[in-house]
């Protein structure tokens, strides 16, 4: 709250960055100091300020620069870092009424973009989960998002802008009057489509192309500047250098302070995987909500806009998405031709590699490489989610789930090394598990064959992320209580048998443990294949030797460590690898 804006404005910065940097714990400590008092208050006096601004236009012109809404700025992401991060700051944002304020930053977005983005990500972060603000959600201020979703300008700065919005339009879905949540959810789908039908590859190599020529546009004109220097110098009748004024002259070859200073190139291809990664985040939170009524859904399968959504199907060719909102038969209905929706599915694939050649080789655009592979295992969870939420009919058919394993079957296996980013293996493998328990569940014949599945296994059962570890071995128990279903299937039902057991008995984590129990069985349940698997990798006794030590391990390991809902979830284990035992107890009995 320094008198000087240029003060307040650092201030604000270093506090920004200190929150960005530090995460949950120094955002905790900001809120335990009362940094919210002097927050609220700074963000209201800009607010205020915001359309009186202090100095005339004529000396933020000359300085180029408007103080009170780069102090906003900084105070907003300031903001945004302690909402995200600590609850008592939701809290206090709710019962200070903030979002009157920054709502009136929002109203700059035409002229301001950055700004409005920051506004967007705070909103978005307050927004989440967050029952108490929504009666601050009034007409005036659905209006002023309304108007940014509506905004026309095709910048990617404005494109993530409109994605930002309208994840936060979704979280105060509770607002919007029952007859118009069927606009409401088109128009939101709409704007993903819009970010998601670009190539982020593509925009790279397109955007670098730009950089460069105007980088060279810029050291001609410094050069022909540096020519008329000299000439002047040349042709002076004076000699007397001292008539030229201090630092008037470069020196050769200096072109710092003629370029651009904001690298709008590299900051357009940002904004658009930032769309794109929170659109994809987004449609996870859509899949997983909860069902919406029959009117809603009748509301939206039968409006005007969901008519004209539905022109652009992905049978034409657009990709635009489906509604992953699948959960009732209107919706299968409406969405049908929209499967699997393509643009999802084509962010599933690895980075285009001549736009990773040019992040390598380029310091400044390197960062970028770590954003285009969390859009990649963004889409992977996003298509997790789809799988889990529609049936098979909405999925295209038996023939467009095998493509479906097919495709990622090729991500895992089409370089010579299997794949190890912690990130990709739980991505990719959340995928593969949700899609070949539906291709089981039907009876779809799945295209991986045993040697991949185990190669598969071998890898992810090393890595340090435990959903990771828990995944390969469920995917490796749908597989094997498929095969133990086939002919001449022994052999390969030993192998997945010996791999489990080892997994169930050596691995430290109680919950990968019991998943690998629950995979066995699931594997040797049933089948005259697997019947014989389990007498040669001696199941039996292997398991009845296991079981006490399992529940030894439940005992000692179990409170503390565990959730309530995973302890459940080992009890079940626990019981079924009792009833197990007994099961094949009895079928050693049965005469053959």
């Amino acid at each position: 709250m320094d008198h000087s804006l240029a003060v307040r404005e650092t201030a604000a910065g270093a506090l920004r960055n200190l929150s960005a940097c530090g995460g949950f714990e120094v955002c905790d400590d900001m809120v335990t100091k009362d940094i919210m008092t002097p927050l609220v208050a700074l963000l209201k006096e800009c607010s205020t300020g915001l359309d009186a601004n202090q100095l005339s236009p004529k000396k933020c012109r000359e300085m180029n620069k408007n103080y009170i809404e780069d102090i906003a700025n900084e105070a907003i992401n300031l903001l945004w870092n302690v909402c995200e991060c600590n609850s008592t700051a939701v809290s206090i944002f709710n019962k200070e009424g903030c979002l009157e304020a920054v709502l009136h930053y929002m109203k700059k977005f035409s002229t301001n973009v950055d700004l409005a983005i920051s506004v967007a990500n705070c909103l978005q972060a307050v927004t989440e989960d967050n029952p108490d603000l929504l009666s601050s959600f009034n007409a005036s201020a659905q209006q002023v998002l309304e108007t940014v979703m509506l905004c026309p300008e095709s910048t990617m700065k404005h494109i993530l802008l409109r994605t930002l919005i309208a994840g936060t339009v979704w979280n105060i879905k509770d607002t919007i009057p029952p007859g118009s949540l069927g606009s409401m959810v088109n128009a939101i789908l709409k704007i993903f489509s819009e970010s998601l039908a670009i190539d982020a590859g593509e925009m790279i190599i397109r955007m670098k192309e730009a950089e460069k020529n105007r980088l060279k546009l810029a050291e001609a004109e410094t050069e022909e500047n540096m020519n008329d220097v000299r000439d002047n110098c040349v042709s002076s009748e004076d000699d007397d250098m001292e008539e030229i004024p201090k630092g008037k002259v470069r020196r050769e070859n200096d072109i710092s302070d003629l370029l651009p200073s904001d690298k709008w190139e590299l900051k357009e291809v940002t904004a658009l995987l930032m769309a794109q990664q929170t659109a994809l985040e987004i449609i996870v939170n859509m899949c997983c909500s909860e069902d919406p009524s029959d009117d809603e859904w009748e509301e939206l399968s039968s409006s005007d806009e969901s008519d004209l959504f539905m022109e652009n199907s992905y049978n034409e060719g657009s990709g635009l998405l489906m509604s992953p909102l699948c959960l009732s038969d209107e919706v299968n209905s409406a969405f049908l031709n929209n499967l699997i929706p393509k643009k999802i599915l084509e962010k599933t694939a690895f980075p285009n590699s001549v736009a990773l050649d040019i992040c390598m080789h380029n310091p400044s655009w390197k960062p970028l490489i770590k954003k285009l592979n969390a859009v990649q295992c963004r889409a992977l969870t996003c298509l997790h989610s789809i799988l889990l939420v529609s049936d098979v009919d909405c999925l295209g058919g038996a023939s467009a789930l095998q493509s479906l394993a097919q495709h990622l079957s090729q991500l895992v296996f089409s370089k010579t090394e299997l794949p190890t980013d912690t990130e990709f293996l739980e991505a990719i493998t959340s995928a593969l598990r949700a899609l070949l328990q539906t291709m089981a569940s039907k009876n779809i014949s799945q295209c991986m064959t045993p040697e991949q599945l185990l190669a598969l296994c071998e890898a992810g059962i090393h890595s340090s992320n435990a959903s990771v570890r828990v995944n390969v071995v469920s995917i490796l128990g749908i597989s094997g209580s498929v095969l133990a279903k086939g002919q001449d299937t022994a052999e390969t039902l030993k192998m997945i048998g010996k791999f489990l057991l080892e997994v169930a008995m050596k691995e430290s984590s109680l919950v990968v443990a019991g998943e690998a129990l629950d995979a066995l069985f699931d594997v040797f349940a049933d089948g005259k294949e697997a019947e014989k698997a389990a007498v040669q990798i001696k199941l039996l006794p292997a398991l009845k030797e296991f079981q006490p030590v399992f529940k030894m391990r439940m005992r000692k390991e179990g409170k503390g460590q565990y959730s309530t809902d995973q302890l459940c979830v080992l009890d079940n284990v626990k019981m079924n690898l009792r009833r197990f035992i007994a099961y094949q107890e009895t079928l050693g009995k049965t005469p053959t």
